[in-house]
């Protein structure tokens, strides 16, 4: 045999596959024995369609909001238009290099400078980058902002306030930047104890890290008088941009005092989420931070873009090339398809929705804080003298071909159920959750037992909750 033959020979003897014409050369010998296989490769025959019907029927194993209802607490799983796909695929986005000179991309550089000024006029600010590829990277790159900002001013503050309903992201970023952290406690409807910031609110604070609306599904009604307080101290104030979807066209966080947002845009601007994603966080600003942000800045003059390098005293890069582009094509064809009027509208329903759920399911479920809501609102699976728990409630919504809503977060609620529908859940759609949630709910009351065993119908039963992120079960014959 020659070289080439050789090659595919020892190759092939490791799957088990015999070729009569190579026998008795001792090119296999080539191969240390423990490499061989000690019996043939079982390869099943398949045809082409087999094979296809195969893998789909492991794709619809899989849930997603285009099969059935997401509701994710501070997630906003809302539906991706499909415009938005076909858009940012097209070859003029996806086959062009990023290190080609601005010359030859200054159409891709106008979207991206387009959506940079949508998101500044959304959120009511002067600067942007685009770079941070998720909201907990837009946190990262803010927080550093922070502290280049006091650093400059020859201010050596250690400590980031928290409150105790916060996003787990957001104590681990400001600990990534240095800072420690200091939580903030929330009064018993759920918004920040402001007699607690008052005594915590010292020199040596940096910056207040809060969600507006909270994870609680509350609007800060104190919030002009919060970010007076911060500002006082010299510190900043930061927003978690998670629940944008809420306020949009309703209130901008730059004129309620934040200095500083993230947005995610898998989320208020329904591009995809996770597995379906990258995601992506662009960090908005006011002027006293603008000097900060990311490099490169995108600039236009007259009717020109360009890329700007030489901007001090920048962070610096926190991103390959400008971050995930395909998710701001995305995103901005969302926004020039809704527009002003129809971004408000998207939040009007978003809250709409979520006041109806939970009219209906306070009847039936402990409702943690009784007032009206915004997009979210949190329910308690407690229930005294039950031994059903949140965690079995949830499992059982997956017999129904239901995902499980966010549970045991916030962790300041017991048992916590949160709920969002987002805006494109329909009414039928809303209905039939209510109806099901209602089911649970006397199946707690008559068959606990059968809530324990949940889920029952899914191909693979209930996992080890801690064993399962690293041990998966995949087994999809059972």
């Amino acid at each position: 045999m020659n070289e080439r033959e050789d090659l595919i020979f020892n190759i092939n003897s490791q799957c088990g596959l015999t070729f009569p014409e190579f026998e008795n050369t001792g090119s296999q010998n080539d191969i240390p024995e423990k490499f061989l296989r000690k019996s043939a490769l079982e390869i099943n025959n398949a045809g082409e369609f087999d094979v296809v019907r195969h893998f789909t029927r492991l794709s619809r194993q899989n849930h997603s909001v285009d099969v059935g209802f997401y509701p994710l607490g501070s997630c906003t799983m809302k539906y991706n238009p499909k415009i938005n796909e076909t858009i940012c695929s097209m070859d003029e986005f996806t086959r062009v290099h990023p290190l080609l000179p601005a010359s030859f991309t200054q159409g891709n550089l106008e979207i991206m400078w387009e959506l940079g000024e949508a998101l500044k006029d959304i959120t009511g600010m002067d600067g942007v980058t685009l770079q941070p590829a998720a909201g907990a990277h837009g946190e990262f790159a803010g927080i550093l902002m922070i502290r280049a900002y006091h650093i400059d001013r020859g201010d050596k503050r250690a400590t980031i306030l928290i409150p105790d309903s916060a996003h787990g992201t957001n104590p681990s970023s400001v600990a990534m930047c240095g800072y420690s952290v200091k939580e903030i406690k929330s009064t018993k409807d759920g918004t920040i104890d402001m007699d607690d910031l008052k005594e915590k609110l010292t020199t040596d604070v940096a910056g207040l890290m809060i969600t507006n609306p909270n994870t609680l599904g509350l609007f800060e009604t104190d919030i002009l008088k919060i970010a007076e307080m911060v500002h006082s101290v010299g510190a900043l104030l930061y927003n978690d941009g998670a629940n944008l979807n809420a306020i949009l066209g309703k209130c901008r966080p730059g004129d309620i005092g934040f200095d500083i947002s993230h947005i995610n845009l898998h989320k208020t601007f329904s591009t995809p989420h996770g597995g379906g994603g990258p995601g992506s966080g662009p960090l908005t600003v006011k002027k006293h931070l603008v000097e900060y942000l990311p490099l490169p800045i995108i600039e236009k003059d007259k009717e020109k873009y360009s890329m700007r390098w030489d901007k001090e005293p920048s962070i610096g890069k926190v991103s390959s090339f400008y971050g995930n582009f395909g998710v701001l094509v995305r995103a901005l064809a969302y926004i020039k398809a809704l527009g002003a009027d129809g971004l408000k509208k998207v939040s009007e329903t978003a809250v709409l929705n979520a006041n109806y759920l939970k009219e209906h399911l306070k009847k039936y479920y402990k409702l943690a804080f009784d007032k009206t809501c915004m997009h979210e609102f949190v329910l308690s699976g407690f229930e005294k003298d039950s031994s059903v728990h949140t965690i079995d409630i949830a499992k059982r919504l997956l017999d129904y071909g239901y995902h499980a809503p966010t549970i045991y977060f916030p962790l300041i609620v017991k048992e916590a159920i949160m709920i969002e529908p987002t805006e494109t859940e329909s009414l039928k759609s809303m209905d039939e959750f209510i109806e099901i949630m209602i089911k649970i709910h006397e199946e707690r009351k008559n068959n606990p037992e059968l809530l324990h065993n949940a889920p029952c119908n899914t191909i693979v039963s209930r996992l080890d909750e801690v064993k399962a992120i690293k041990q998966p079960d995949v087994c999809w014959n059972k």
